[in-house]
């Protein structure tokens, strides 16, 4: 008995067809195992949340975060406002800092740096809306003194602290100085 072309098309055709699912599965499955984790995981793997966390010198593809600066230090600190606002205090001893706000998805939400702050040290203050107003009620001597950002939103994310080390011989104190800053509650 012979088969007619048109079923061993119709075999061959479902053949392929099976062939290409499985394919899709085993692709759409492998998929959380080959995507990076976010910059907000990453930040995690450096030290406790709600603190400073020194990054090592970068090195050619061994870079704790993607495009930083070599010119740089940095230090990143990790936060959720769902437990209360965020202080950021600091004061570095170099030429130029900056300081980057970033959300849980690495999208940067604020930014920051000595000459726009009009001052050589870092206070401010990250916090909710509603963590505003009850703040305002009852208001710390220096809230004058802080920079304050409000959100309306209670956001994850994280701090980036960037140092510039003018000198070889300055990354010592650059070091000391971000290894010093605070990032807590007040």
């Amino acid at each position: 008995m012979t088969l007619s072309p048109r079923f061993n098309l119709t075999v061959g055709l479902l053949a392929v067809l099976c062939l290409a699912a499985i394919i899709h599965i085993l692709v759409v499955l492998s998929i959380p195992h080959n995507v990076q984790h976010s910059a907000y995981d990453n930040v995690a793997a450096y030290g406790p949340d709600r603190q400073f966390n020194l990054l090592p010198d970068i090195q050619p593809g061994k870079e704790a975060l993607p495009d930083l600066d070599p010119a740089m230090k940095h230090a990143t600190c990790r936060f959720q406002l769902d437990n209360g606002p965020v202080l950021f205090d600091a004061s570095i001893p170099v030429s130029f800092w900056s300081i980057g706000l970033f959300n849980a998805a690495g999208e940067a939400v604020y930014s920051l740096n000595n000459r726009t702050a009009g001052a050589e040290r870092l206070s401010m203050l990250v916090l909710t809306t509603e963590q505003l107003s009850i703040l305002r009620e009852n208001p710390p001597e220096n809230l004058e003194d802080l920079i304050v950002i409000e959100t309306e939103e209670p956001i994850s994310g994280f701090a980036l602290l960037r140092a510039y080390v003018p000198h070889g011989s300055r990354a010592v104190d650059v070091d000391r100085a971000l290894k010093a800053a605070n990032c807590t509650g007040i």
